[in-house]
Order: structure tokens, then C-alpha cells, then sequence
């Protein structure tokens, strides 16, 4: 397995998928990576040299991704919790965010169904 961004990316993928597993990183950001670094995107991980791994490190490094993206993100929603917002709330309570309505769906965010007093089972 090739090590990008602290990731090890599946070996028998091509490049631009094997790219998407490295958080922060979707389709068209990884087919950006990949005309930056001068790599096809048609490669194998397995076919890569070092000099073509060590570029697509390189370009990579330009983005924020894995650690430093879920700490951003993390930080994001303390500051709308904390500054006590409408969105804050809503991640505090767990509820969803975006003006989905709640009475019948949304139970992603609100997990499983509890009943009056918890005594259905």
C-alpha cells in the first residue's frame, strides 16, 4: 500500500479513486491533484514510481485535508455552539441543521425511536 497524507490507499485502485479515501479529498479535488502532479489518472497505485508518489504528495500538501480538515471542522461547530447560535443549538441538541423538518423523518441525527418513558421494548 502507497502512504499519502498519513493514509494508506488501496494498491489495485486506480490513482483517482484510490485519492478519494484520503479524507478531504472527492473526485474532481483528486483529478486536480493528479493534472498538478503530471500523473494519468488512469495509473494503478501499484504501477507508481517514488517520483510520481513523492509529486502527488507534493500537490496534496497544497490542501487541508485529514487532521488538519477535522480539526477545523471540529473547532467550526464548537464556535457556533459556543457563540450560541441557531445552528449551534440544533448541533448540541442533535437535531438536524438545515431546515429539514422532524416530525416523521430525521432519524439519522435523532438515532433510534424512544417511547413514553422508555417502556416499549
Amino acid at each position: 500500500m502507497a502512504r499519502i497524507a498519513g493514509i494508506d490507499i488501496p494498491r489495485d485502485k486506480r490513482i483517482a479513486i484510490s485519492l478519494t479515501y484520503i479524507h478531504g479529498v472527492g473526485k474532481s479535488t483528486a483529478l486536480e491533484i493528479l493534472k498538478e502532479a503530471g500523473v494519468s489518472e488512469n495509473t494503478r497505485v501499484r504501477d507508481l514510481t517514488e517520483d510520481e508518489l513523492s509529486s502527488i504528495r507534493k500537490a496534496i500538501s497544497d490542501y487541508s485535508v485529514e487532521g488538519d480538515l477535522r480539526r477545523e471542522t471540529s473547532l467550526n461547530i464548537k464556535r457556533l455552539i459556543e457563540i450560541g447560535s441557531y445552528r449551534g443549538i440544533r448541533h448540541r441538541r442533535g437535531l438536524p441543521l438545515r431546515g429539514q423538518k422532524t416530525k416523521n423523518n430525521s432519524r439519522t441525527r435523532k438515532g433510534p425511536r424512544r417511547t413514553m418513558a422508555n417502556k416499549k421494548k
